[in-house]
């Protein structure tokens, strides 16, 4: 997984509406803005955050002047769509990759342009379970994929169960004729399944936190 640093939910909603604000009005949002927009209980959380978003990089602050917040473009970000949900602990169905890019999803986050690589085929989605946590992949969180069914030993990938129809989010094996899909947790056992019961949908880049 990369090593770019990560935005919580929340820093992804302020800096997306920092972005659109500034594209609609020429100008750079208030902090009263921004909570106002992003729905924040407080101007301190506000502030809270976008020293964050300072300290990653992402834009720049004069807090003697309002108004002063500006993008860095270092790090310009790309909008990536939610696609929908994945079981990280009881494997769900997710959509299929016929369906990938066919359609408009309402949900989407921002991501650093060199995690996209400039793929058209990067997608998101939201995490259910805990069976990844012990590699900083918590219930709620957000990863990012590349849609692709290429893989390497030890990949965190989607992997569609063919005989169950459900998708699961874990580490990946060859093991001989069949394939290991192994939980990071270790409470939990791996999932066993021959070869060509598995197919990948897509390989983890980026992980986004939750609240």
């Amino acid at each position: 997984m990369t090593t770019a640093k990560s935005l919580s939910t929340k820093q992804q909603s302020i800096l997306r509406f920092i972005r659109n604000f500034i594209r609609d009005h020429d100008y750079p949002p208030s902090i009263r803005d921004i909570q106002d927009g992003c729905s924040i209980s407080s101007t301190s959380v506000v502030d809270y955050n976008l020293k964050s978003l300072e300290r990653a990089g992402y834009i720049r602050r004069d807090r003697e002047v309002s108004r002063a917040i500006e993008l860095v473009g270092r790090k310009r970000a790309v909008s990536v769509p939610v696609v929908g949900q994945i079981a990280a602990g009881v494997p769900i169905p997710v959509p299929s990759a016929e369906t990938w890019g066919a359609q408009e999803y309402e949900d989407s986050v921002e991501v650093p342009s060199d995690v996209a690589g400039g793929h058209d085929n990067v997608f998101a989605l939201r995490v259910k379970g805990t069976s990844m946590i012990d590699a900083l992949v918590n219930d709620g969180d957000i990863v990012v994929l590349e849609g692709t069914n290429a893989w390497d030993d030890g990949d965190m990938v989607a992997a569609w169960i063919k005989s169950n129809g459900e998708t699961t989010l874990k580490r990946i094996y060859h093991e001989g004729a069949r394939i290991r899909l192994q939980p990071a947790n270790v409470t939990m056992e791996p999932i066993y399944a021959k070869a060509d019961d598995v197919e990948v949908q897509g390989r983890v880049l980026y992980r986004i936190g939750g609240f």
